[in-house]
C-alpha cells in the first residue's frame, strides 16, 4: 500500500515538473510571438502608408500659358492627366504666345509653366534672376516650320528655301508668282504669319530671314485658326506656322515641299528632325517650369513628371516629332530630385 502511494506521489511530481517546463516554454514564446505580430502589423502599416502617400489624390491648379504652337500638345496632355491621373487637379492651358507668355511667367505669383517655341532670351532670364525665380527648361518635342498654300494653288507646291525667303523679305524682289517662275500666274502673292507675340515669328525672323527686314504688308495674326481660314480662302496666299496646325487642317491646306539644295522635301513626322532631311526648318519646342512652384505645390511637380513620361505618346498625335528618350530621362532625373 505504501509502495502504491509512493509511486503515485512520484508520478505526480514528474507531471508537475513537465507542466511547469511547458508553461515556461509557452511563456517564453509569447513575447516573441507578440513581437513578431507587432512587427508584421508595423510593416503592413508602413507599406500601406507609403502606398497611400504615392497614390494620394492631389488638388489645386496648374497654370500654363505661352506658345500657340505648343498649345495642342500641352492641352492634350493636360486633358489626359485630369481624366486618368488626378481628377482633383485643374490644369489650365492658354496660348498667349511665347513672348507674351514669358511676361505672365516672369512675375510674382506668375504661371507655373510657359510653353515656348524658342529658347528663353537673356533679358527674360535676367528678369527671372531678379525675381528669384529658378527656371528649368524642358524640351518637349520637335516642330517643323511649315509653309502652307491654298488647295487650289497647283503651281507653287514646290519651292526652294531661297525663293520662300525672298517672298517675305522687304528687298526680296518677289511680289508676284511669276517673279519666281515665268510659267506661274502673274498674280500678287499675299503673305501671312503669326505676329510678334509668337516664338514662331521669332524663329522665322531669326533663322529663315536671318534678321533681315520683313516686307511691310505681311498680314500677321495672333490666332493660328485665323491664319488657316485666311489661306483656305485665298488662292494666292502663303503662310508659315508649326507643322501641327497644317497636319490638323490638311483638308483645306497643302504644304509646300521645300528644296534645301538636294531635292524638295515635304514636312512630315518622318522628315522633321534636327539631323534629318527637313533639318533647316526644324526646331525644338519647350515648356519652362517655375521650379519654386514645383517645390511648393505637389500638383505642379506631379504634372511635370506626367508630361515628360507621356510626351512622346502624344507628340505625333498633335503634329510633333518625338525627342530622344535620354533627353527625357535627364529631365525626369532632375524632377525626381525636387521631392
Amino acid at each position: 500500500m505504501k509502495f502504491k502511494k509512493l509511486l503515485l506521489l512520484l508520478m505526480f511530481m514528474i507531471g508537475a515538473v513537465i507542466t511547469t517546463a511547458c508553461s515556461d516554454k509557452v511563456g517564453a514564446d509569447e513575447p516573441q510571438k507578440k513581437a513578431d505580430t507587432e512587427e508584421k502589423a508595423s510593416d503592413g502599416s508602413k507599406d500601406s502608408a507609403e502606398k497611400s502617400k504615392e497614390t494620394a489624390a492631389l488638388s489645386g491648379s496648374v497654370v500654363i500659358d505661352g506658345s500657340g504652337t505648343v498649345y495642342p500638345l500641352m492641352a492634350r496632355i493636360a486633358e489626359e492627366y485630369m481624366l486618368t491621373e488626378q481628377e482633383g487637379v485643374s490644369v489650365e492651358v492658354s496660348r498667349a504666345g511665347t513672348s507674351a507668355g514669358f511676361k505672365k511667367f516672369l512675375e510674382a505669383n506668375g504661371t507655373d509653366f510657359n510653353d515656348a517655341s524658342r529658347q528663353i532670351k537673356e533679358e527674360e532670364q535676367a528678369k527671372a534672376d531678379e525675381l528669384g525665380i529658378e527656371i528649368k527648361e524642358l524640351k518637349v518635342a520637335l516642330d517643323g516650320l511649315t509653309f502652307v498654300i491654298n488647295k487650289e494653288n497647283d503651281w507653287a507646291t514646290e519651292m526652294t528655301a531661297e525663293d520662300i525667303k525672298k517672298i517675305f523679305l522687304a528687298d526680296g524682289d518677289i511680289t508676284k508668282w511669276s517673279d519666281i517662275n515665268s510659267d506661274w500666274p502673274d498674280e500678287e502673292i499675299n503673305t501671312y504669319g503669326p505676329n510678334e507675340n509668337h516664338g514662331t515669328y521669332e524663329f522665322f525672323y531669326e533663322n529663315v530671314l536671318e534678321e533681315q527686314d520683313l516686307m511691310n504688308n505681311v498680314n500677321l495674326q495672333q490666332e493660328y485658326s485665323t491664319l488657316v481660314k485666311l489661306i483656305s480662302d485665298d488662292k494666292n496666299g502663303i503662310a508659315f506656322f508649326g507643322f501641327g496646325y497644317y497636319a490638323t487642317n490638311q483638308d483645306v491646306l497643302q504644304a509646300v515641299a521645300v528644296d534645301f539644295g538636294e531635292g524638295a522635301i515635304v514636312p512630315s513626322l518622318d522628315t522633321i528632325a534636327e539631323d534629318g532631311d527637313y533639318a533647316p526648318f526644324t526646331r525644338p519646342v519647350f515648356t519652362y517650369l517655375n521650379v519654386n512652384h514645383a517645390i511648393q505645390k505637389p500638383q505642379v511637380l506631379d504634372f511635370a513628371k506626367y508630361a515628360l513620361d507621356n510626351i512622346n505618346v502624344f507628340a505625333g498625335e498633335t503634329g510633333f516629332a518625338p525627342i530622344p528618350h535620354d533627353e527625357i530621362q535627364e529631365n525626369l532625373d532632375f524632377l525626381e530630385e525636387l521631392k
